[in-house]
């Protein structure tokens, strides 16, 4: 092992002595009654299995049978999820083939990041987290269940299942995905064509049958955003089937895959005599190596939030300095939209997460002795798959990238540091997707231009006023001034300011997306605006320094001036009305600051 990954791991344990002592003791007392339906009263079981057929309400009256529960985030709405409509009957039908029953245990929703960027639903995206964690709760709350398979790929939708799945940490879990659809519309094209039609140059028309040959059918959108990073970070946890992250919806290989991962949920149970809970997997360890995942692939900034607020729900309590430490040890080893011009179908044929994860634990990055799904160490757990007469195979990782361009060996890696770096400063703590910016645009000095909203940019930009060199300060955008929105709105038109040649960065306390573009974006602020941060005290014409590569986010203002300087408030009122935000307050009150999860739970 690479000496300070055991540091890092060691000082997280120490950190988290006291919170993980509790929560194992916790789900130590949950294992020790385990599930067991005998618990239920009659009426109890009758009212749980009365719409069943006869063969599963027999089956279920005793309690050696195993009955898997099914936690769906399926809906219309998200193309990656609309696959999962058909998947509660026939994961039925394998549960039956294999001895034992299956339940929907319950719904849970699931927003599209992609229909509300921009909108005021966005405000919504980020509580939805905790909501799908406190519905899944809601169906596991039954106690009918051996085990659990979740079904769910997007955004919150697993950052609010895990939490769950570890809350339930007494039951053994697995994740199910649905894949992704074919390839479209190269990401590249897509990017310009959005840029002219923010420069006014192409019609709404044009942009809109651009924007529908590139989001075209079922299945996760192809660029690595969050979805695909929550994907990775299954695999890197060994929560889901390794190989089957990136295998296409409604193909021969998905079912398959399908099958394997309801029998493997099955034979985990604690009836049998391979009982692995969820807790058993879940460790500081296995927080590392998803973190070093998140690294080495370029992956989401949504989970420098995400991942506090999982390992949190596990007793474990890490930080983005934890992630800075890691990033600087962990080369850069896939270039994958945004970070790249290849898409996650390209960069499964190139060798995909099997590859990076093989070349990792060879070089000592990733805990191997930690438990899988499929029992106790990662190498045994890496593997590719392939159909063989129709049978499911599992086979060595690719060893060699079949394409240098989207994945490089460790010798050879497109940066020697990971995807992500932590900026500090006196305006606060930020996160900056630097795999993702050119190194000519990582440092930058520039005067504040205010903005209070992503409206007052857009307009400020489209009455010619930021053709200027500057660094876009949008505050009042964090987790409890209006439930920290992402800004991928604006990428278009920063994206042009700085094709014009102008030097450019955002900075703000609100989010990007998990495909942060090419400009250089401070996000994620620590303290927001709303909760005395500096960056409410940042004035227009402000200098600011932004250096990516060394880490510096720095207000170049007196340091007695800044002290005595008042905080702005919001030049308008917050909007906390509409499109159901108002049922949405007490989160606000209650919600952390980004650098600690951005999370509702204690």
């Amino acid at each position: 092992m690479h000496r300070k990954i055991i540091n890092i791991t060691n000082r997280i344990k120490q950190r988290s002595s006291k919170t993980r002592a509790l929560y194992l003791k916790k789900i130590d007392k949950q294992k020790s009654t385990k599930v067991r339906r005998s618990a239920l009263s009659c009426s109890n079981l009758a009212h749980g299995f009365a719409a069943c057929p006869s063969i599963d309400k027999e089956r279920l009256k005793g309690e050696k049978t195993a009955n898997l529960g099914i936690i769906t985030a399926y809906n219309d709405m998200l193309s990656a999820h609309q696959p999962y409509e058909t998947y509660p009957e026939f994961i039925r039908q394998i549960a039956r083939d294999l001895g034992a029953t299956a339940e929907v245990a319950g719904a849970v929703p699931a927003m599209c990041d992609g229909v509300t960027q921009g909108q005021e639903g966005m405000d919504l995206s980020l509580f939805s987290r905790e909501i799908i964690a406190l519905s899944a709760t809601i169906g596991l709350s039954h106690n009918m269940f051996d085990c659990v398979a979740y079904l769910g790929i997007c955004d919150k939708i697993v950052p609010g299942l895990l939490i769950a799945a570890i809350t339930f940490g007494h039951i053994p879990a697995i994740f199910i995905p649905s894949g992704p659809m074919s390839s479209g519309l190269p990401n590249k094209e897509k990017a310009r064509i959005r840029e002219l039609y923010a420069a006014g140059k192409i019609s709404k028309k044009q942009l809109l049958e651009a924007e529908s040959k590139s989001y075209h059918s079922a299945g996760t959108c192809t660029f690595y955003g969050t979805a695909n990073s929550n994907q990775m970070l299954l695999e890197f946890m060994g929560l889901q089937l390794s190989g089957s992250s990136f295998v296409r919806p409604n193909t021969k290989l998905r079912d398959e895959l399908t099958k394997e991962a309801v029998k493997t949920a099955l034979s985990n149970v604690a009836t049998g005599k391979n009982y692995i809970a969820t807790s058993d997997i879940i460790t500081e360890e296995t927080i590392i190596n998803a973190l070093v995942g998140l690294m080495a692939t370029g992956g989401s900034t949504n989970h420098t939030i995400h991942l506090i607020a999982i390992a949190k729900a596990a007793g474990i309590i890490i930080n983005w300095q934890d992630m800075e430490d890691i990033s600087e040890i962990t080369p850069l080893l896939a270039r994958v939209y945004p970070n790249g011009s290849a898409d996650v179908n390209q960069f499964d044929a190139a060798g995909g997460i099997g590859f990076i994860m093989h070349a990792l634990l060879e070089n000592g990055l990733l805990h191997e002795d930690v438990m899988t799904i499929k029992g106790k160490g990662l190498s045994n757990f890496i593997k590719r798959t392939e159909l063989n007469n129709d049978r499911l195979e599992f086979f060595t990782p690719i060893e060699q990238s079949k394409d240098n361009n989207i994945l490089r060996p460790m010798d050879n890696p497109f940066a020697t540091s990971g995807g992500i770096k932590l900026l500090k400063g006196n305006i606060g703590e930020a996160i900056i997707k630097i795999s993702a910016v050119r190194k000519q645009h990582r440092k930058i000095k520039a005067k504040a231009k205010i903005f209070h909203s992503q409206e007052e940019l857009v307009e400020a930009f489209n009455n010619d006023e930021m053709n200027m060199d500057m660094v876009a300060v949008v505050c009042f955008n964090g987790p409890k001034a209006n439930g920290m929105p992402e800004l991928h709105k604006l990428t278009p038109y920063l994206s042009l300011l700085q094709d014009r040649g102008f030097n450019v960065a955002l900075l703000s306390d609100g989010r990007m997306s998990g495909a942060s573009g090419k400009v250089p974006a401070a996000i994620h602020l620590s303290p927001e605006a709303l909760s005395g941060g500096n960056i409410a005290k940042i004035r227009d014409g402000d200098m600011i320094l932004l250096d990516a590569e060394k880490g510096v986010l720095e207000l170049l203002v007196d340091e007695k001036e800044l002290a005595n300087r008042k905080l702005a408030k919001c030049r308008y009122d917050i909007h906390h009305i509409g499109m159901g935000r108002e049922l949405f307050s007490g989160f606000r009150e209650l919600i952390s600051e980004a650098n600690e999860g951005a999370t509702i739970f204690e």
